[in-house]
């Protein structure tokens, strides 16, 4: 078995011995792999034969906060601390952010906006020096922080119901609603991956998006939740092995109908992102042909980095701010 087999079954095997929280990289790992098919035939002979790299290591920023302080705020952004909607004073521009703000603020509350397009030009480089490995690790990651960046409260100060005693609604929009209905109900049949003509315009427009569904998200939760008696809300169901307290199904099936269908049109948005951020790294980089690049085996930092990762998110606590998925 290849060095490369073995760490993808070494990353699998662990994260299904852990505990409930793996089940929170479900929709990650999911966009990254629905993302692939959109892609043209040129990119996903090269995407595909590594879908599943793609895929698990989706989460590889979730398990990095972790155990790097800095990690965390590249996940999302409370802009409504910068004001009203559409926040016209928050500079788009991270230069003009930071002279406007501070780095130290813009950090304090968040800067998935200005990451993605960073990462998207790191992408963009690894592409145009043939570089497989980097390729293959940038997009994985990318495709998380896109992912995050179409979550309303990913979007919002309010980003666990603290604010407004409802605890856990983070994990109930972004986990439990998705791996209870996808599979059954939801279709990631979307179409092609399009070039996006400026990133950074791109992804704002979709976190202000997000920012505009933060209030739904919370308002919904709250009117049911005051119809439904507390026996009704949450159940206990058996996860690896443990018995888990959850959301009941039937309270989210409920929590679902009253969104009409918001999670899967955020997921299917994120995919359909995931895939034309990769694709467009690849045109901006003069489309090179990848048929000749090899992805090469992991390197023993690589193997030490992975296991790392896993073993700092098994026996560690966040640095930073917890969503608690």
């Amino acid at each position: 078995m290849s060095k490369l087999k073995r760490l993808l079954l070494l990353g699998a095997s662990l994260c299904l011995s852990l505990p409930a929280a793996c089940w929170g990289f479900w929709g990650h790992r999911q966009i990254n792999y629905y993302a692939v098919f959109l892609l043209p035939p040129e990119l996903i002979a090269f995407y595909k034969p590594h879908i599943t790299y793609l895929s698990e290591h989706a989460v590889d920023p979730d398990m990095r906060r972790y155990l790097v302080p800095a990690e965390g705020p590249r996940h999302y952004i409370d802009i409504d601390r910068y004001g009203s909607y559409p926040y016209p004073d928050l500079p788009r521009r991270w230069d003009s952010a930071v002279a406007r703000y501070g780095k130290d603020t813009l950090e304090a509350h968040g800067t998935v906006p200005w990451w993605v397009p960073a990462m998207q030009a790191r992408l963009t480089q690894a592409f145009k020096e043939g570089d497989a490995a980097r390729i293959l690790k940038l997009s994985a990651e990318l495709g998380h922080y896109i992912g995050d960046a179409h979550v309303p409260l990913h979007a919002s100060s309010n980003h666990n119901g603290q604010k407004t005693g409802q605890h856990g609604i983070h994990g109930l929009w972004e986990s439990r609603v998705p791996e209870l209905l996808a599979r059954e109900q939801w279709s990631f049949v979307i179409g092609h991956a399009g070039y996006i003509e400026n990133p950074s315009a791109y992804i704002w427009d979709r976190v202000l998006e997000s920012a505009a569904a933060a209030d739904t998200v919370l308002r919904l939760e709250r009117e049911l939740s005051l119809r439904y008696p507390a026996q009704q809300k949450v159940a206990y169901e058996e996860r690896n092995g443990k018995l888990t307290r959850q959301y009941a199904e039937g309270f989210v099936r409920a929590y679902d109908r009253s969104m009409k269908g918001m999670v899967e049109r955020r997921m299917r948005a994120a995919i359909y992102a995931v895939a034309s951020f990769w694709y467009t790294a690849w045109v901006d980089a003069g489309q090179p042909d990848l048929k000749a690049l090899v992805k090469k085996p992991p390197t023993p930092e690589e193997e030490a980095e992975l296991k790392r990762l896993h073993e700092g998110w098994r026996n560690g606590a966040i640095l930073g701010r917890s969503e608690e998925h």
